[in-house]
């Protein structure tokens, strides 16, 4: 798969890659970008147990940068979202909130999946991206 650009961004983009062996995205022909999971991490990987809302808030921040490093605006090229919940109840109402302030004229599909465990202890949500660049 060599013949593929893996994008990594500065900061808790590239500490998690070479952390953990993978890439934030992949941009594939058609223009098509695909996302690892983005949890909610500062750029500096720290993650706050305590604050889900706070994670949310990061996490699609984080989106924004891996999306921006792959050479997309960010979350208006977004068409596919699958969002992991690590407690739906104290997270999903909030996502839906800021899916409506972060894109409010756009609308990708979504999959919303409540999961017992994410990655890294601290983690409370995880979202994963496709994206179109249209200007490619």
């Amino acid at each position: 798969m060599s013949s593929l650009t893996y994008v990594n961004e500065a900061g808790a983009g590239q500490k998690h890659s070479d952390l953990c062996h993978y890439s934030q995205a992949v941009l594939l022909p058609r223009s098509i970008v695909k996302c690892s999971g983005q949890g909610g991490w500062t750029n500096s990987g720290d993650l706050d147990a305590e604050d889900v809302r706070g994670q949310v808030d990061l996490a699609f921040e984080n989106v924004d940068r891996v999306l921006q490093a792959a050479g997309l605006k960010g979350w208006e090229d977004v068409y596919l979202v699958r969002s992991y919940h690590l407690d739906m109840e104290s997270s999903y109402d909030y996502f839906v909130e800021k899916l409506k302030t972060r894109i409010p004229r756009h609308r990708p599909v979504w999959t919303a999946i409540a999961v017992p465990r994410l990655a890294f202890p601290s983690m409370l949500i995880e979202i994963e991206v496709e994206a179109f660049n249209s200007r490619s």
